[in-house]
């Protein structure tokens, strides 16, 4: 059995590079998390000592993306939500928003909103794929 902070340290680590560069996996039998790189040698998934595995979502397949900075555009930011969709049309859009969330003094209102709602849709993750989640305590 593993914990949700196991999974959200491996969610991060998959989220931490381009979608497929980094890849983590949580063993159904034993609870343990493999961890892939594109950078370093990866393993196949047969090398894994686990017969029951599941990989951990990219933010981008839990819509953590583009569509949760246009959520939060829309409650923090409504008069900049036009900027803010032409900064997704370039190269370096999340360096630019920060910058512009810096701006207007909600950066750490972004992070947090980021976090919580990264932590919210893991857990629904979790849920959905009836992954059993050893207490922690808080």
């Amino acid at each position: 059995m593993t914990t949700f902070d196991e999974i959200h340290n491996a969610f991060l680590y998959v989220c931490s590079a381009e979608y497929g560069m980094n890849r983590a996996f949580l063993c159904l039998d034993n609870g343990e998390i493999y961890y892939q790189s594109e950078w370093d040698d990866p393993k196949d998934e047969d090398e894994f000592e686990c017969d029951h595995f599941i990989p951990i979502p990219h933010k981008n397949e839990l819509n953590l993306g583009q569509m949760l900075v246009i959520e939060f555009a829309e409650e923090h930011l409504p008069d900049d939500l036009n900027t803010i969709r032409r900064i997704f049309g370039r190269r370096g859009a999340y360096r630019r928003l920060k910058d512009l969330f810096d701006e207007r003094g909600l950066l750490q209102t972004w992070y947090d909103y980021e976090n919580a709602r990264q932590r919210e849709a893991l857990r629904e993750w979790a849920k959905d794929n009836e992954i059993e989640l050893e207490s922690q305590a808080t």
